[in-house]
């Protein structure tokens, strides 16, 4: 809603700066302006119009600066307005509109610029990494379903992974509400098991960021009205066992070529389902995986889930399907989130894949 109105609104708004400009140099009669306007000043009444304008077009762009513009804009018209407040006062109230939105703006801009910054620190870090070719050497101590997974997923004689960036589009909701719709943006780094998780939901009309953060085993999640106050904020011993478990749960689904990695420890249960121990700075958490005859990975189970809703542990599953080659490797395009609640399954979660990257060396690849 804010990307419909407010481009309007500072279009008109920009539009009104126009008769100061016209009065000033005398191109038509503006009635409603009665007092005297000299010529230099007129060239700010065309000024802050351009501003107003530029800051419209930065919007709709989603060029996530558009504040700053916005705020030198409404600066100046102001100024102008108190200037010659008898003719202009009324604009206050657009600039007041405008004033709380460019606020706004800054608020997610500042938030997002957090996560950013965390991205392009691990990014520079991660890309001074050796990438060695996973052989069929890397695996021979795998499951053999896990052996024929990495396969079929096209990792064998491929670089290792050292990184990746996801793209979702996701729709979410909690047990008796609504379904509202988001978008993510994440960076998962594997040396130092690591994942930045952004994303953006669309509830009561606004856009709501969050931020789930995992970095040496330490998790926190922190989601912000207007970028700005913090509604929902997690961490401690709970979040880092959870999101340690969402980790493994990415290496597994989506970097599968991650699966070789020493902290991971394999039991087979029978041809087509292994047991996976996955151990980090001391937190262990244990997982099923179930694979089809076709090798691929179909299903993922962890009881070492908590979930923030009631802060209680459930089963905790992602069954995924239709797999694409993106980028060389098979990925499942679609997968769910699940709690398996005493009274039956929940799905909370319904992730679409949008883009998947490997190996970056900064967050323009």
């Amino acid at each position: 809603m804010l990307k419909i109105f407010l481009p309007i609104l500072l279009f008109i708004h920009g539009m009104i700066h126009i008769l100061g400009f016209l009065k000033a140099f005398q191109f038509a009669e503006i009635n409603q302006l009665t007092q005297n306007i000299s010529k230099p000043i007129g060239i700010f009444w065309l000024i802050a119009l351009l501003l107003f304008l530029v800051t419209a077009i930065q919007l709709i762009s989603n060029n996530g600066l558009w504040w700053i513009t916005g705020l030198a804009a409404v600066i100046l018209s102001q100024v102008l307005i108190i200037l010659f407040w008898q003719d202009a006062k009324f604009g206050t109230i657009a600039n007041i509109i405008i004033l709380l939105s460019v606020i706004t703006g800054y608020g997610f801009w500042g938030f997002e610029n957090i996560f950013n910054n965390d991205a392009a620190v691990n990014l520079e870090t991660s890309s001074m990494i050796e990438k060695n070719l996973l052989t069929e050497k890397n695996i021979e101590h795998l499951p053999l379903s896990v052996q024929k997974y990495l396969r079929y997923t096209g990792v064998i004689n491929k670089e290792k992974v050292n990184n990746v960036k996801i793209i979702f589009d996701v729709e979410m909701r909690e047990k008796g509400k609504d379904w509202f719709k988001a978008t993510s943006l994440q960076y998962n780094f594997f040396d130092e098991p690591t994942r930045l998780f952004f994303m953006k939901a669309k509830m009561f009309g606004m856009t709501v960021p969050g931020y789930h953060r995992y970095v040496e085993a330490k998790a926190t999640m922190d989601i912000r009205l207007f970028g700005l106050f913090s509604i929902v904020k997690q961490s401690g011993e709970i979040m880092n066992k959870t999101e340690t478990v969402t980790l493994f749960n990415d290496m597994c689904l989506m970097v599968p070529a991650t699966l070789i990695d020493k902290r991971i420890q394999w039991e087979p249960i029978d041809s087509l389902t292994t047991k996976a121990v996955f151990t980090n700075r001391g937190i262990s958490i244990s997982a099923i995986l179930y694979f089809n005859e076709s090798g691929q990975l179909i299903n993922f189970t962890s009881d070492d889930r908590t979930a923030i809703s009631d802060m209680k542990q459930y089963r905790f599953s992602t069954p995924v399907k239709d797999y694409k080659n993106l980028n060389g490797r098979n990925v499942p395009t679609y997968g769910e989130a699940v709690w398996h609640y005493q009274d039956g399954e929940f799905v909370y979660g319904k992730f679409n894949l949008k883009d998947i990257k490997y190996n970056l060396k900064s967050s323009g690849d």
